[in-house]
């Protein structure tokens, strides 16, 4: 069962601003290029669903005292037979997010997914870096994945993780017109050997942060991971009842 969303749990933290976004970032996962992107540290403060006009907040570390992390996919993940076994048999609140051409045939794959606690996210249509691209371009990659979300799976997404972690403020107006209420980095990145990167801040765990996995084998390094979390004192939890 989901933990019921207190007012402290929804309290988000760690919001890279719109007024940061010229900044470099050591951020790793779905292959990002090598020169700056849009992320930066930024600082914190509370995230909140954006009203009208406003831009949604980037994060990459919710705000909670819980012992809590999220594990993040994308690109692929569901193709992981291994992996799709391991988020089933543990029933694991992981979040995916989600690129239509990447994706293909396996959307059937990923209803099973969802009905034992998958949360399945906005990743775009092409996977195309957005940074730099006119505002046409960048909606139509992001409202385009909600589209083809919300039908295959009758529910609009929230969350939205930007093609290599890059993105400007054009793309944080398109997410925001497309309906998202959080554009999600990640602070914690586990590369193939199983070592954790951060993206900033001290090199360990804390509570809130958001994880990412990328390339495989994917099952394996969950397993690790999950070993690890366990002598921690940690417990994956589900992104969408925290932000």
């Amino acid at each position: 069962m989901r933990p019921r969303r207190t007012r402290r749990t929804r309290r988000a933290g760690t919001v890279l601003t719109a007024a940061l976004l010229t900044g470099p970032a050591a951020l790793t996962g779905c292959a990002p290029p090598a020169t700056g992107t849009g992320a930066h540290p930024g600082a914190y403060a509370g995230a909140k669903p954006p009203r009208a006009g406003d831009l949604p907040p980037v994060v990459d570390h919710v705000r909670t005292r819980d012992r809590v992390v999220f594990l993040t996919y994308d690109d692929g993940a569901e193709r992981d037979p291994a992996l799709v076994g391991l988020v089933r048999a543990r029933r694991l609140p992981v979040t995916l997010f989600l690129t239509d051409t990447v994706v293909g045939p396996a959307y059937g794959r990923l209803a099973r997914l969802r009905s034992v606690g998958a949360s399945l996210q906005n990743h775009t249509l092409d996977h195309a870096a957005l940074r730099g691209l006119p505002y046409a371009g960048q909606r139509a990659e992001i409202c385009g994945q909600q589209r083809k979300l919300t039908s295959r799976f009758g529910v609009r997404p929230r969350l939205f993780r930007p093609p290599h972690g890059t993105y400007d403020t054009t793309t944080l107006r398109a997410a925001a017109d497309c309906g998202i209420t959080a554009v999600v980095l990640w602070r914690v990145s586990v590369d193939p050997a199983g070592t954790l990167a951060y993206a900033r801040g001290e090199p360990r765990l804390h509570p809130g942060d958001i994880i990412t996995l990328a390339d495989p084998p994917l099952a394996p390094r969950t397993k690790a991971l999950l070993t690890r979390l366990t002598r921690q004192g940690f417990r994956v939890a589900s992104l969408d009842d925290y932000l």
